[in-house]
């Protein structure tokens, strides 16, 4: 099994997640030459974290304990897992997001969201030049509003992005459009981002997540792939998504084909 997408990976997600999805066809934005030329030359100013064995995915699990009713979303990496940290920018625009992020056959609204086309994501984010989980402290110093940088889950609603080399981003919304439904944990972005509060556990090359089943409409049996990724902010250039995904590190199944299942215990 391939642990990595070597060439060309953002064309690689963009036709896998076609065939896997084709009703995502319709969220992806024509581009004109002109605008093209001008993603063109923001992308090129995008600078990821650099790669490191923190950040290859060795194997990507889901457990379903039925004692607890709790699901146990894991990767486990050849390096730390967690260890690698993305620098800050300084400023919320251009501001990097790290990720270790699990696609699900899940739909959106299991996870609180409205009836939108989209493929549903927890993803496990570090970005330290903001916050966006205000109902959580993460770090347990009583603040907060300062705990961006420490690893933390969301619910993220991912559709086909032709802008970004990653082919991928966070679904946007227009905030006038009152007919828009997310969770009550949402961080007030104009985005299909949850803040969960799911805890993360990094322990070595080991880090989980504990999803309580019943937060998901105890949906138990899905699939899922593992895929760690740089993404990025953007709230100035019209061009490109609020948070798009630049560069996929690894790939759990070599093809984000989602080819495993949860396992019960």
């Amino acid at each position: 099994m391939k642990r990595f997408l070597i060439a060309l990976l953002g064309i690689g997600l963009s036709l896998t997640l076609a065939m896997l999805h084709s009703s995502l066809k319709a969220d992806a934005r024509p581009t004109t030459q002109s605008m093209a030329a001008a993603v063109a030359q923001s992308t090129a100013q995008v600078v990821p974290t650099p790669n490191s064995p923190d950040l290859e995915i060795l194997g990507t699990s889901v457990r379903y304990l039925k004692d607890a009713d709790l699901l146990i979303f894991e990767q486990i990496v050849k390096g730390m897992a967690g260890k690698t940290l993305p620098k800050p920018k300084g400023s919320v625009d251009g501001a990097p997001v790290l990720g270790y992020v699990f696609p699900t056959t899940l739909k959106p609204e299991d996870a609180g969201f409205g009836k939108v086309e989209g493929i549903l994501a927890l993803a496990v984010t570090s970005h330290p030049d903001f916050d966006d989980t205000p109902l959580w402290d993460e770090n347990n110093n009583s603040n907060y509003a300062d705990d961006g940088i420490i690893f933390h889950s969301h619910w993220v609603v991912l559709v086909k992005d032709d802008r970004v080399p990653g082919s991928l981003s966070v679904k946007q919304f227009n905030k006038t459009d009152k007919a828009v439904v997310l969770p009550p944990t949402n961080p007030g972005m104009p985005m299909y981002l949850d803040s969960p509060g799911f805890p993360v556990l990094l322990k070595g090359n080991k880090l989980s997540v504990l999803v309580p089943a019943q937060r998901i409409q105890s949906k138990t049996e899905f699939e899922f792939d593992g895929v760690v990724a740089y993404m990025q902010v953007n709230t100035t250039n019209k061009n490109l998504p609020m948070l798009g995904v630049y560069q996929a590190y690894s790939v759990s199944s070599g093809n984000l084909s989602l080819p495993y299942s949860v396992q019960p215990q």
